[in-house]
């Protein structure tokens, strides 16, 4: 009885203790998880499942338990989605930044360069009138002096087209026809101004050229039918008064330098209107400054024989110096004229490629007061009060009439 109890207890010790549980490690398992990359496709990964560890559940790596990965990877790319989205708009607002910077920089240089082109303007135009009166006043043959000028400025025409300085036009004989009429007049308009510069003072000649507005008024009137507005008109009154009123007080007035100025107002306006109603037919390569060259080769071939036969062999050593005349300083101020003389209308014509009509009309009238100003400096020229009032006058109304002939009329409405 005691062997079967000891048996039993024997028996039930060992039952127990085989349905106590030990203390084994928990089992781990592959654990394929399921990912997706940045380029959406699934990844699977062999990473040991721990039972015990709640991580396993959470960042949902166990296909079955926690968060969808699903879910999980969309989330992930929505958000990379995101973040290049923004990243392109960074990238494209700093590019227009960029672009909004080189604009203003290169309107910034556009402006600089035209700022310098009006100084070169006038600066050529002061040093013309004070180096050509210098001339004239010694040298009393104004053709000769003129084909000079003219000379210079087709030596310096080669020049730019042999260097291809400047591309060089292709030109039809049908379009040398048609600009001779243009060349003709620019010849005798600074034919004009250089006689009435050898005259008078460099002060009345520009108050008398002042009136350059009213007969291009006229004469657009008269032969293209173009007939102002009442505010033009308006603006022509202070014009005609101011150099009237300049005229009767000006103390180196005579009537030949005065009429050689008023000479030079109807060409040079004529020229604007035969531009106009010749209509010269522009390729690409003939621009304004290609104009303007050939123009000046012409008006020296027209002008050379004309000043042969008027004036004969002036512009030699031999000569200047049996007139008393220092040859190098003679030549040199000559050759400086003739310079600036072909450089300030250059530079005009490159001006008026960048600025409206309107504003190079303005720009001209400040050109005028600027050359008369200094000129009265530089030669000590004596001038009245009522010649001052009077020249004033003349340019107030210039620059009035300048603003004027931009209004355009408003359409009537019915």
């Amino acid at each position: 009885m005691m062997s079967s109890s000891i048996a039993l207890s024997s028996s039930s010790s060992s039952s127990s203790s085989f349905l106590k549980p030990r203390n084994r490690p928990p089992p781990s398992f592959p654990n394929p998880t399921c990912r997706l990359n940045s380029a959406n496709s699934i990844r699977l990964s062999s990473r040991p499942l721990d039972l015990t560890s709640s991580s396993s559940f959470a960042d949902g790596g166990f296909v079955g338990f926690g968060p969808s990965p699903m879910r999980w990877s969309l989330a992930e790319a929505k958000k990379d989605r995101k973040d290049l989205m923004v990243a392109a708009a960074g990238e494209a607002a700093s590019a227009e930044e960029e672009d909004g910077e080189k604009q203003e920089n290169n309107a910034l240089a556009q402006t600089l360069l035209l700022g310098s082109l009006f100084g070169l303007w006038y600066l050529f135009n002061i040093y013309f009138n004070i180096y050509n009166k210098q001339v004239l006043k010694v040298f009393t043959f104004p053709v000769t002096i003129t084909t000079f000028q003219f000379a210079v400025g087709t030596a310096l025409v080669l020049f730019m087209w042999t260097f291809n300085l400047y591309k060089k036009p292709e030109i039809s004989g049908a379009q040398l026809a048609a600009i001779l009429p243009l060349a003709m007049v620019h010849t005798l308009g600074n034919l004009f101004t250089n006689m009435s510069l050898g005259k008078v003072a460099v002060s009345f000649t520009h108050t008398i050229k002042a009136m350059e507005p009213f007969f291009s008024v006229l004469l657009s009137a008269l032969f293209l039918g173009e007939m102002p507005t009442i505010w033009v008109v308006l603006s022509l009154m202070p014009i005609v008064g101011g150099v009237a009123l300049a005229s009767i007080t000006e103390v180196s007035f005579n009537w030949a330098g005065f009429w050689s100025a008023m000479a030079s107002n109807v060409t040079f306006q004529s020229r604007n209107v035969l531009s106009k109603k010749l209509m010269v037919k522009k390729e690409k390569s003939l621009d304004n400054i290609n104009l303007f060259s050939i123009i000046t080769i012409m008006s020296f071939f027209l002008l050379f024989p004309v000043a042969l036969f008027v004036e004969g062999v002036k512009f030699s050593p031999a000569y200047l110096q049996s007139a008393g005349l220092n040859v190098n300083d003679f030549g040199m101020k000559a050759i400086i004229a003739g310079l600036c003389f072909h450089a300030y209308q250059q530079v005009s014509y490159m001006i008026l490629q960048r600025v409206s009509p309107v504003s190079h009309s303005v720009g001209n009238c400040v050109k005028r007061v600027v050359v008369i100003v200094s000129s009265v400096l530089f030669f000590k020229t004596p001038v009245s009060l009522i010649n001052a009032i009077g020249t004033g006058t003349a340019l107030a109304g210039v620059f009035l009439y300048s603003r004027v002939k931009g209004l355009k009329p408003k359409p009537k409405t019915a």
